[in-house]
């Protein structure tokens, strides 16, 4: 079982579009938050500092339910998938409810790509960076 980081999520009142909902670019942002968790606590710091960095490739998203101002929310995080050259996070937007249950309300995969600024290309994920995303 890979290591899935959960990340507390505070709104802002600039969040809430006219619908009184969470709007979709501000749940992206919080699934942003999430990655940078992420990537802190499982990565040296000069994957996200240095020359050899990861970026973002494709992102994809399921909206299952509204979130609202009121509803008490953190992302999760973890790793599906570590390719050659890519990396793929899994990450959930989730409701606590007043009852104490939990509800997904997002869903998101991100494909990340291990990237040489400097050379300007792709490069193989390296054994290092496998080793520490793989810990649980």
């Amino acid at each position: 079982m890979a290591f899935v980081l959960k990340t507390p999520i505070q709104k802002r009142f600039s969040d809430i579009d006219s619908f009184c909902h969470v709007n979709n670019v501000s749940q992206q942002m919080y699934f942003d938050l999430g990655k940078q968790e992420f990537y802190q606590k499982m990565l040296p710091e000069r994957v996200l500092t240095g020359k050899r960095r990861i970026i973002t490739a494709a992102t994809s998203t399921s909206y299952l339910g509204q979130i609202r101002m009121q509803d008490d929310i953190y992302v999760t995080t973890t790793v599906s998938k570590i390719g050659t050259k890519s990396i793929t996070l899994f990450q959930r937007l989730i409701c606590r409810k007043p009852d104490g249950s939990e509800e997904v309300r997002t869903e998101s995969t991100s494909v990340m790509v291990a990237f040489d600024f400097e050379l300007q290309e792709s490069f193989p994920v390296p054994n290092e960076w496998r080793q520490h995303l793989l810990q649980e």
